[in-house]
């Protein structure tokens, strides 16, 4: 049987604004209308970020609180998943949110270089988000942006420091870092099933004019699927995404394509060995 495809709808990141697409929802309450939007058109998983009142990125557990509130009471059962990533603040600040305990939170376990800077993932910063995600029960998704970062991943859970097997993304077509060819992520499909299991759930990201490459090659190799304005505010080349749900269909769509049903929130929980909502 065809396992069913989780969609994962990353909603807002830390770098579009409306200047880029006037769809990028900013304030908490627009955020959480963009996201029941697309949770009705399919996503089962949120990948939340949060923004001060100038716009600009933060890791303020308030904001998050405030975000993860309204989403599960708009949209019952969705997986929610809040970000770590470094640049919405530095060191343990970037952890401040995980005493909310979310289903799920996101972890880049290595560091590299990214156009303008570098993505700084220290290993004792890592050790410590990944020490507060299993205190508070919390499955973590792995940023993978590099080979290594698979492997460390399974470092992680050989000595326990990771809840349960690890949930890992391919994040592809960043600059500098992945590049989004097909030859590679067969590779690193192929490492996860080596390492962690032939049935080891795992998801696929693509930058920017990727998203829908990936979507696609996600979908034919039985992977799981994350779409979303942060990472493409457009829908055609020419045609600027109108919404979050607009992606997370097209995303379906492909999925349904390669014969693959939506995964419910029950089922998406059940595959990821989560807690019942």
């Amino acid at each position: 049987m065809t396992q069913p495809c989780i969609i994962c709808v990353a909603i807002t990141g830390s770098l579009p604004t409306k200047a880029d697409n006037p769809a990028v929802p900013i304030t908490v309450a627009e955020q959480v209308e963009s996201t029941q939007e697309a949770f009705e058109a399919g996503a089962t998983i949120a990948h939340c970020h949060v923004r001060d009142d100038d716009g600009k990125p933060t890791s303020d557990p308030e904001r998050f609180a405030a975000l993860k509130e309204g989403i599960e009471k708009h949209c019952p059962g969705m997986i929610v998943q809040l970000s770590t990533g470094g640049r919405s603040g530095a060191g343990r600040t970037r952890g401040g949110m995980l005493p909310l305990k979310p289903d799920m939170a996101s972890l880049s376990v290595g560091s590299n270089n990214f156009p303008t800077r570098v993505y700084e993932n220290p290993p004792d910063l890592v050790d410590w988000l990944a020490a507060e995600m299993k205190t508070y029960g919390i499955k973590p998704e792995i940023e993978a942006f590099d080979l290594s970062h698979i492997y460390q991943a399974k470092a992680m859970a050989d000595r326990g420091a990771l809840v349960g097997t690890p949930y890992v993304q391919f994040v592809m077509g960043v600059k500098n870092s992945m590049p989004a060819v097909k030859r590679v992520f067969d590779y690193y499909v192929e490492t996860v099933k080596v390492l962690f299991g032939e049935d080891t759930p795992w998801c696929a990201a693509g930058i920017g004019r990727h998203q829908i490459e990936l979507n696609d090659w996600a979908a034919a190799a039985g992977g799981h699927l994350r779409t979303g304005l942060e990472d493409n505010i457009r829908l055609y080349r020419d045609t600027l995404a109108p919404s979050n749900a607009a992606l997370v269909q097209r995303a379906a769509e492909v999925a349904q394509k390669h014969g693959r049903s939506i995964a419910t929130p029950a089922e998406a929980r059940a595959l990821l060995g989560l807690r019942a909502a």
